[in-house]
C-alpha cells in the first residue's frame, strides 16, 4: 500500500521534464500562431478599423444631410399644415351643406311616408268598418231569428239591418278624425 502512495504524483511536486516540454510546446505554438494567424488577424483588424473610420465619416455626412432634410421637412410640414387646415375648412363647409340637403330630403321623405301611412290607416279603417258592419248585420239577423224563431226572407233581413245600423255612428269610430287632430 505504501508503494501505491509513493507512485502518485503530488500537485505540489515540480517535474522539470514536463515543465521543459510544456515551455517548448508553448513557444512552438506561439511561433506558428505568429507566422500563420497573427498576420491575418492583424490584417482583419486593420481592415475593420478602416471600415469603422469610413462608416464614421459616412455617418457624419449622413447626419449633416439629415439635418438639412429635417429643416426642409419642417418647412414643408408648416406648408402642409396650412393646406390641411384649408382642406378641413372646405370639407366642413361641404359637410354642412350636405347635412342641410340630407335633412331636407329626410323631411320630405318623412312627409311622404306619413301621408302613405295615413292613407293605409284610412283604407284599413274603411275595411274594418265594413267588416264590423257585416258582422253586426249577421248578429242582428241571428238575434232577430232567435227572437222571432222564424227564418226571415232577404228583404225583411235588409230592412232590419238598415234599421239597426241607422242609429250607429260609424264616423265616430273612424281614426282619421283623431289623426287630423294629432297633426295639429
Amino acid at each position: 500500500m505504501l508503494f501505491l502512495a509513493a507512485a502518485k504524483p503530488s500537485l505540489i511536486s515540480i517535474n522539470f521534464g514536463l515543465m521543459f516540454w510544456t515551455l517548448v510546446t508553448f513557444l512552438l505554438v506561439l511561433v506558428i500562431l505568429r507566422w500563420k494567424a497573427f498576420g491575418p488577424i492583424q490584417a482583419t483588424l486593420d481592415a475593420r478599423r478602416a471600415a469603422v473610420a469610413a462608416d464614421l465619416d459616412a455617418a457624419e455626412k449622413a447626419r449633416t444631410e439629415a439635418q438639412e432634410a429635417l429643416a426642409e421637412y419642417r418647412e414643408q410640414l408648416a406648408a402642409s399644415r396650412k393646406e390641411a387646415s384649408r382642406i378641413v375648412e372646405d370639407a366642413r363647409r361641404a359637410m354642412d351643406e350636405k347635412r342641410r340637403a340630407d335633412l331636407a330630403e329626410l323631411d320630405a321623405d318623412k312627409q311622404r311616408q306619413l301621408a302613405r301611412a295615413r292613407a293605409e290607416i284610412a283604407a284599413e279603417t274603411r275595411q274594418s268598418l265594413a267588416t264590423i258592419k257585416d258582422q253586426v248585420a249577421e248578429l242582428t239577423v241571428a238575434a232577430t231569428e232567435r227572437v222571432l224563431r222564424a227564418r226571415l226572407d232577404e228583404d225583411e233581413q235588409r230592412r232590419l239591418i238598415d234599421e239597426a245600423l241607422r242609429d250607429v255612428d260609424f264616423a265616430a269610430l273612424s281614426p282619421s278624425a283623431d289623426l287630423q287632430e294629432d297633426d295639429r
